[in-house]
């Protein structure tokens, strides 16, 4: 907000600000349920379903693919929560399955939006390094688990098997792919996705699915 408000960051201004920033996301997620593009609205459009100005929608974003990715924040979120998982008090097979599962439960309830996320990362370098960056931040948290496996002699050492943080890498590429195929449609059901993707973790990390 401007630094002249006399009502200072957390006055009036600043609470009016908030709900025009919250009333552009959600005429853009009303917009992706609907129609499911990111394309086929315009900022014009996009600025009046939320009872805004045009230049208020550039205050806060500087475009509709950075709009997109603060929607994003809250898969982000849940899956910060689906990774935690890993490290609960279950067997190996039991976390890594509870994670998988909570994954593709949270991308599938905000398919319309991962589907929007798809379609601009072709296309802006805004969400595609939105997509690496958010990607990315996992490595350590699933490297760490791999080293603590392998540290706790369940699975393999680091001298038998390639560094975690690249094994860590490859494994959340897996993910995403298998989840850009839940959006998107393919000839795998869901469950076998599911099962698969377990059995690949488990083997990749203990040489074994058991």
């Amino acid at each position: 907000m401007a630094t002249d408000d006399p009502a200072g960051p957390a006055g009036p201004t600043h609470a009016k600000g908030d709900r025009r920033r919250a009333a552009l996301l959600h005429a853009l997620e009303e917009h992706l349920q609907v129609d499911g593009s990111l394309e086929s609205i315009n900022i014009a459009e996009l600025s009046r379903r939320a009872g805004v100005t045009r230049s208020a929608f550039y205050f806060y974003f500087e475009n509709k693919a950075a709009a997109l990715g603060a929607l994003m924040a809250e898969m982000y979120d849940d899956s910060i929560r689906a990774t935690a998982l890993l490290t609960e008090t279950g067997t190996p097979a039991e976390n890594i399955e509870a994670t998988v599962r909570s994954l593709f439960d949270t991308w599938e309830r905000h398919r319309h939006l991962y589907r929007a996320m798809l379609e601009a990362r072709g296309t802006s370098a805004t969400v595609r390094e939105l997509w690496e960056n958010d990607r990315n931040s996992f490595v350590p948290l699933v490297a760490a688990m791999i080293t603590a496996e392998r540290d706790a002699g369940r699975a393999p050492s680091a001298d038998d098997a390639v560094a975690a943080e690249a094994l860590a890498s490859v494994l959340l590429e897996l993910n995403d792919r298998m989840l850009e195929r839940l959006a998107l449609g393919g000839p795998l059901p869901r469950e076998q996705l599911v099962s698969t993707v377990v059995h690949v973790w488990l083997t990749s990390i203990y040489g074994s699915n058991r």
